[in-house]
């Protein structure tokens, strides 16, 4: 570490970086003007500064803090503040400095019920989400680089992504990390005491995390956002214990209240059991935002009533996946009727269709069918709710899952679908991004990639290697670099489509669709 008040490039640089972070919290008002100089403070003695910088530097705002934390981070290296200079140190560094800067959670829930009251809840979270995106708790530097496309299919555009925002580990932080004790504080990654904790190799930081207070139910809840957001103002609503998710007529109630104070968003849950369901079921918690999926866009093929419930539709859903959709004016009826709906098919077995609501497992019913819903307010104010048919059995052609990606998708994804998916948005595996474009590469003339692929059983391309031959056999090895992306890219959209048609309980054939409306005949309903 340097001594006190010594000058090098190196300290005024990262004095000047601490002006610059100053002065961007104060006009991005992640500060107020009576905060300046005790959060020029705080980063001062952070970095072993005792004086402030002294020249005379350009004040004009920054659009972003990426740059001067980038120093400022570079500097705490250099002086021993993180012992390796990677992205889960720097990112122990990072969300340190930027909690620093930002208003303590008090003061941030003040100005959301302020602006709420004021000028309506859609001013509060516009608030909300820039202040996450400018404490730099949501990296848009990473997220801008995800790779992002839409892919016609048979039931409207899918959209198709390549997630990079999210760092990953090198494999000493990983073989560190597994030394480690299992968590105990916090529980997950999702419980409330995450706010202002400081992180740790297998933690991510979070000084920089403000939670806004909910009431669903009649129960204590929290609202925040995805620091990996995968569409716009994507937010996690999260229960104030950490309590595992359990898919009731509570459930429900809890997605209907949300979009009645929250109108602007969509909201949906995960499914609660393993392989159908989400990837944290021990920490109850839903998924919403602004954001118009494909499923939202998709068509309705058949439409039908219910004596029981007055006022709401029901309808069959063209999609890859099982969908009804229900709509009505009157919340209320259409939380029974949903919930009729779920509690029916978590009892309904179709043997024919490979539908079997349990199994036996050692003197117990193993429960297989539950629902993925999503609920959402229409330009009528009405409301919609989607349930989405899930089915976790395995088998053994398909021991992962009958109804889950099957093993000839799995070099593409190999994960759960779950809600995001569900709704037609792919979120595939950072290692596509490169993998995808060697297979292009292939396709525009690099025969000894290709070779290599065919005869090396631990080349890094050897999982796509029977997908790159077909490609080659189909389109050739001629391809300009431009068409070959072009084709890669489709190819991929296509697979998801169909990863989607696998975890379609009722498929689109024919038989599937008339299994399909066997289920629904057997609730109840008026025009079948």
């Amino acid at each position: 570490m340097p001594k006190e008040n010594e000058t090098t490039p190196a300290t005024q640089k990262a004095l000047y970086a601490i002006e610059q972070l100053v002065l961007f919290a104060l006009h991005q008002r992640l500060i107020a003007p009576a905060d300046l100089d005790y959060s020029r403070n705080e980063l001062l003695e952070q970095f072993g500064f005792s004086e402030p910088y002294a020249e005379v530097f350009d004040q004009a705002p920054l659009d972003s803090p990426q740059a001067p934390l980038d120093a400022l981070i570079d500097y705490g290296f250099e002086i021993g503040l993180i012992p390796e200079n990677s992205d889960t140190y720097r990112d122990l560094l990072d969300a340190k400095i930027m909690g620093l800067l930002l208003a303590r959670p008090s003061a941030v829930n003040a100005e959301f019920n302020r602006l709420t009251a004021e000028q309506g809840i859609s001013a509060a979270t516009d608030r909300f989400y820039k202040l996450s995106i400018d404490s730099n708790y949501i990296r848009m530097d990473r997220i801008s680089k995800n790779v992002y496309w839409l892919q016609d299919s048979p039931y409207g555009d899918i959209e198709m992504t390549i997630n990079l925002s999210k760092p990953e580990k090198n494999s000493k932080e990983i073989a560190m990390a597994r030394l480690l004790p299992p968590p105990v504080y916090p529980k997950c990654l999702l419980c409330r005491e995450n706010v202002g904790y400081a992180g740790r190799v297998n933690h991510p930081p979070r000084q920089n995390l403000r939670i806004i207070p909910l009431e669903l139910n009649q129960e204590k809840w929290f609202f925040q956002y995805s620091p990996y957001v995968y569409y716009n103002e994507h937010c996690i609503v999260f229960h104030h214990d950490h309590v595992p998710m359990k898919l009731t007529k509570d459930s429900l109630k809890r997605l209907l209240g949300f979009v009645e104070s929250f109108p602007h968003y969509f909201i949906g849950s995960n499914a609660d059991l393993p392989i159908v369901g989400g990837s944290i079921l021990t920490h109850d918690h839903f998924q919403g935002g602004r954001h118009t999926f494909p499923i939202q866009k998709a068509p309705k093929e058949d439409t039908f009533t219910h004596p029981a419930y007055p006022g709401c539709s029901l309808s069959i859903v063209k999609w890859p996946m099982s969908v009804m959709r229900l709509n009505g004016e009157d919340p209320a009826v259409l939380l029974e009727c949903g919930n009729a709906i779920y509690e029916a098919w978590k009892v309904y077995s179709d043997p024919e269709a490979e539908v079997l609501a349990f199994s036996e497992v050692e003197g117990e019913n193993l429960p297989h069918n539950t629902v993925t819903p999503i609920v959402r307010r229409g330009d009528d104010g009405s409301f919609e709710m989607d349930l989405v048919l899930r089915n976790n059995r395995t088998s053994e052609l398909y021991p992962e899952g009958i109804f889950h990606p099957h093993r000839e998708m799995h070099h593409i994804k190999k994960e759960n679908i779950g809600l995001i998916e569900v709704m037609g948005l792919a979120i595939l595996p950072g290692r596509l991004k490169e993998e995808l474009d060697a297979i292009a590469g292939i396709l525009a003339g690099d025969t000894a990639v290709y070779e290599a692929v065919k005869s090396e059983t631990n080349h890094p391309l050897a999982q796509h290697a029977a997908w790159a031959q077909e490609l080659v056999e189909r389109f050739g090895m001629a391809l300009s670099r431009e068409e070959a992306i072009t084709i890669v890219q489709n190819e991929v959209g296509i697979k998801f489509t169909h990863i989607l048609e696998h975890a379609g309980v009722y498929k689109r054939t024919p038989e599937g669709q008339a299994a399909f409306r066997r289920f629904v005949k057997s609730f109840g309903v008026n025009g079948l």
